[in-house]
């Protein structure tokens, strides 16, 4: 009972420092929020200087290291901290997009499928290069001359605006940079039908009389904000990630950046390296088996970049080169991000429990594929969890319905070694031993699932698929919290009802404790999505109906035992009957017939020493003794009384 008391105990605190983090985040938002609006008015905070390759990717092209030319080296601020050019909108059947021709930078990034939280006609801003918050995807050549994020670039055609008709697969966008030294740079856009994935390529034509060895790079520069719609109670990663085949994962903080303590491969020839945030993720694709750097750093207060630079090899006079980078913009839908890049679906963050929630997914998307709705799929997926566990849920409740039996014997043991506390534990346990009653035996069941609840509940947590995916009546997203708060209220109610099944803590803290629990928990619902909620309802409701089960099982047996050893004392204390008398007082009427055979042989013997008679005589003297013998067994039972 004492380890169970601080398990809920640990519980509890655990809650309750989860919702100070969540109170304190509202209250006093973080150092890089606070700085962002200071930092906007230093000269540092526009961009840094390009990144340089390394020896190591250097030293791959067989040529010596190349200096990193920049051109316009310190342009002027502006408020808006991005120099503006002229913008060119792309629309497509996935996204609406803005390309500025400063740069030639994607400055906006629109998804169509998955709607803004504040307005539902609007598409979610996962690019954006506002003031307050800003993410946009640079690319660049490095190397004397060539252009990078800070060339003006201008538009092959006079077309401005590009939006994919019926029957095309793609748009194509070519941004000519001005010829230096006779090197012409394009850079060209490929946005897909029914694709989140964009091309950008670099086109080089070496006109010149020289030799050049440019490097390519492509990064995500970006704040550390959280997103608009990001959940106040459940706090979720928002920062770099990449992925090697050596070093599998890896998230980059940017608390880590800031400290200068980040650790992460620079070189390798596979991998991606991406920007993430809740629900969505930005993220650059390099081919396979092709050299590579990457690199992530802090250029300011509150400014992180992320990204890769490529060596595009040697480009002799008169020759053309290119390379094309993948860049995925969208959401992290886990089937379609396996099928881009190897390992781009850990994307999806499901903490520690990985391993655990994967699968729980798929088994959520093929109950989805069946039902064609995610509310219902997470009834099914509940339900399947819970059998597989009912025989641990059943040993689980077994235990504490024994406890509840017993419960006013553990009290009367106490009370009876108040003052002794090791007599107390020293008796309890001889009680349960006596029981064959295992005081852990409600709670090991219950340990053990708890992995997969927490698991489950991150599977929810982190699947955009249930952004905006609506159930049944008032529930019409179900990754946010239930408008009416009628399934939190229903979900405090099924945790009181719960705790009443449950045994009665005898400790008045604990029990307090156990009261409040039910309160406190559905205020944490009242903020938690619906789809999480109606997950825990669900489970819920399916332990009140097992634990009802099993605790009416054992007292119904317990009731049937206590009514034999009633009817067995009855059946001591009951009047006995006359035959039962009558053997009973059998052996003591034999006893008394031997005694007055006695007594008649000595009162025969003492008769004749004294005085002899004659026979005529005797024969009344014997027929008087049994006459006096009679009171004799009475007059003897009196001396033995």
């Amino acid at each position: 009972m004492e380890t169970k008391k601080l398990v809920l105990i640990i519980i509890f605190s655990t809650s309750l420092l989860f919702l100070w983090d969540a109170w304190q985040k509202e209250l006093y938002p973080s150092a890089s929020q606070v700085m962002s609006g200071a930092a906007s008015n230093s000269s540092n905070q526009r961009h840094d200087p390009l990144p340089v390759p390394g020896d190591e990717l250097s030293s791959s092209t067989g040529e010596p290291g190349i200096s990193s030319g920049i051109e316009n080296g310190n342009p002027s601020v502006t408020p808006n901290l991005f120099t503006i050019g002229e913008k060119i909108h792309i629309k497509t059947d996935m996204v609406v997009a803005e390309i500025d021709t400063a740069g030639g930078d994607i400055r906006q990034l629109g998804l169509i499928q998955h709607p803004s939280r504040e307005d539902k006609n609007k598409p979610y801003e996962l690019l954006l290069d506002k003031t307050a918050r800003f993410h946009v995807a640079q690319s660049g050549l490095i190397g004397d001359g060539l252009p990078n994020h800070k060339t003006k670039y201008t538009i092959d055609s006079n077309n401005y605006s590009y939006e994919l008709e019926p029957g095309q697969d793609k748009i194509v966008i070519r941004l000519l940079a001005p010829e230096m030294d006779g090197i012409q740079v394009a850079k060209i856009y490929t946005f897909h039908r029914g694709s989140y994935v964009i091309d950008v390529n670099f086109e080089i034509e070496n006109h010149s009389d020289t030799t050049i060895i440019p490097f390519s790079y492509f990064q995500m520069f970006r704040d550390a904000n959280d997103p608009t719609d990001a959940s106040t109670m459940v706090h979720s990663y928002t920062g770099a990630a990449m992925y090697t085949e050596a070093d599998k994962f890896l998230k980059i903080k940017f608390s880590d950046l800031d400290k200068n303590k980040a650790e992460y491969p620079t070189n390798a020839d596979n991998g991606w390296i991406a920007m993430l945030e809740h629900y969505f993720l930005t993220a650059w694709l390099p081919a396979q088996n092709t050299p590579r750097e990457y690199y992530a750093k802090q250029l300011a207060p509150n400014q992180y970049t992320a990204g890769v630079i490529a060596p595009l090899g040697t480009i002799e006079p008169g020759q053309t080169k290119n390379i094309t980078m993948p860049f995925y913009a969208g959401p992290q839908e886990q089937n379609k991000l396996a099928e881009l890049a190897p390992g781009l679906e850990l994307t999806v963050d499901y903490g520690w429990l990985t391993v655990l929630a994967v699968p729980l997914f798929w088994l959520l998307s093929f109950y989805h594929s069946w039902t064609d709705n995610w509310g219902a799929a997470i009834i099914l997926l509940t339900l399947t969890v819970k059998l597989i566990f009912f025989p641990l849920s059943a040993a689980g409740y077994r235990s504490m319905a024994k406890l509840r039996v017993v419960t006013p014997k553990l009290q009367r043991i106490r009370e009876q070694y108040a003052s002794d506390r090791q007599r107390m534990h020293q008796a309890m346990m001889e009680f349960y031993k006596e029981e064959k009653i295992n005081p852990m035996g409600g709670c090991l069941p219950i340990l053990v699932q708890i992995p997969v609840f927490i698991a489950l509940f991150w599977t929810l947590m982190a699947a955009v698929e249930l952004r905006y995916a609506p159930f049944a009546l008032w529930i019409t997203d179900m990754s946010v919290p239930d408008p009416y708060y009628v399934l939190p209220v229903i979900m405090g109610v099924s945790m009181w009802i719960q705790s009443k099944l449950s045994p009665t803590p005898a400790d008045p803290m604990q029990a307090k404790v156990m009261q409040i629990m039910p309160i406190a928990f559905s205020i944490f619902f009242f903020f938690f999505p619906s789809g999480l909620v109606l997950y825990s309802l669900c489970n819920n409701i399916l332990s009140i109906t097992q634990q009802w089960q099993i605790t009416r099982m054992y007292e119904n047996k317990a009731e049937e035992e206590a009514n034999k050893d009633k009817n067995k004392k009855k059946r001591k204390d009951k009047p006995e009957t006359a035959t039962e008398k009558s053997q009973l007082l059998a052996p003591s009427a034999a006893d008394d017939e031997n005694t007055v055979k006695e007594e008649v042989i000595s009162v025969a013997n003492t008769a004749q020493n004294e005085k002899p008679q004659s026979p005529a005589a005797a024969v009344p003297a014997q027929n008087k003794a049994p006459a006096k013998t009679k009171s004799a067994p009475a007059s003897k039972r009196a001396k033995k009384k």
